[in-house]
């Protein structure tokens, strides 16, 4: 792993004000006033710092903070075409911390470090790259969010593990908008059990009872409500309604798992593809069929789930 962990023993983000996860108020206000970062303790960061800070620059010189947050998320998104996947970047060892990875991406953190990018420079001014700990403490915080259960950093367990978790507490964040509803999506009611049947697969679920007790609780409450998903032949239809920038989720066949892939929707010489981080490839590319055409091609896949990312409120 040539990325970072930041906080590797104690949380790296201390809520501001105690908002919960249903708060009106941005997600990023919780988070980035009370960030303690400490680059002397980080000494493998600077590739990955050096990666958000041009990133940043060349969307504020594009003039990319002044267009809705998807057509950000599929510019910024593109940028990194070629860049390397390499599965289970979060998995690295000791506790858990926040990751700072771009050097190298697996599916979900691919989109996730797009979408904060995007939130980044859609909220923060220009100026903020003059100051190293305040962009960098910024970033974090709005990564930390995205990536943790109602933007709380509390171990393992509060990692949003299961990508269509992912999208709920995204959405009560008031980071992004599930969609898929309004696209005609219908209801899913398998169980979601895949980490704690296979928790063999997962080091931490072995080494702390207490984290497998917590994932199952997790599971209960995803299997409890049913998912709202696209089936495989209905993308087609719908496909026109799916915008430059929707974090699309592939919803998958494997028992016990929710989602299979993810990526960013990208519309390229009028047809509707997927950006993303495939294990197929190797790399940060745009899907060569079709959406639509890529799913019903996927015996592990059978439908998608869309999620709209929202305008940051300033």
């Amino acid at each position: 792993m040539k990325g970072i962990r930041m906080g590797a023993l104690i949380g790296l983000v201390s809520v501001a004000g105690g908002c919960s996860a249903g708060s009106d108020a941005p997600a990023e206000a919780r988070a980035t006033a009370e960030v303690a970062y400490d680059p002397a303790t980080e000494p493998n960061s600077d590739t990955d710092w050096r990666i958000v800070d041009a990133q940043a620059r060349w969307a504020y010189a594009q003039r990319l903070d002044t267009l809705p947050i998807g057509e950000i998320v599929a510019r910024i998104g593109q940028n990194f075409l070629g860049t390397l996947y390499t599965p289970h970047t979060l998995e690295v060892p000791g506790e858990e911390g926040l990751v700072i990875e771009l050097e190298e991406f697996d599916c979900v953190t691919f989109v996730e470090n797009v979408l904060a990018l995007a939130r980044m420079v859609q909220r923060a001014p220009v100026g903020i790259l003059a100051e190293d700990r305040v962009y960098k403490a910024f970033y974090s915080g709005i990564l930390t969010n995205i990536r943790y259960r109602g933007g709380r950093l509390n171990g393992y367990p509060s990692r949003l593990h299961y990508f269509s978790e992912w999208i709920t507490d995204n959405e009560a964040m008031g980071m992004l908008r599930h969609i898929s509803g309004e696209l005609g999506g219908v209801a899913d009611h398998e169980p979601v059990t895949f980490m704690t049947t296979h928790a063999y697969a997962y080091r931490q679920l072995g080494e702390d009872p207490s984290f497998l007790e917590a994932v199952k609780e997790a599971e209960a409450a995803l299997s409890a409500q049913p998912r709202i998903y696209i089936p495989e032949q209905d993308i087609a239809a719908v496909a026109d309604q799916i915008e430059n920038g929707d974090i699309i989720a592939a919803t998958s066949t494997v028992e016990g798992l929710d989602v299979a892939h993810t990526g960013i929707a990208l519309w390229v010489d009028g047809q509707l593809h997927l950006l993303h981080a495939p294990l197929v490839g190797d790399s940060v590319q745009i899907s060569e069929l079709p959406l639509a055409d890529r799913i019903l091609g996927k015996t592990d896949q059978d439908g998608i789930m869309v999620a709209r990312p929202l305008d940051v409120r300033r």
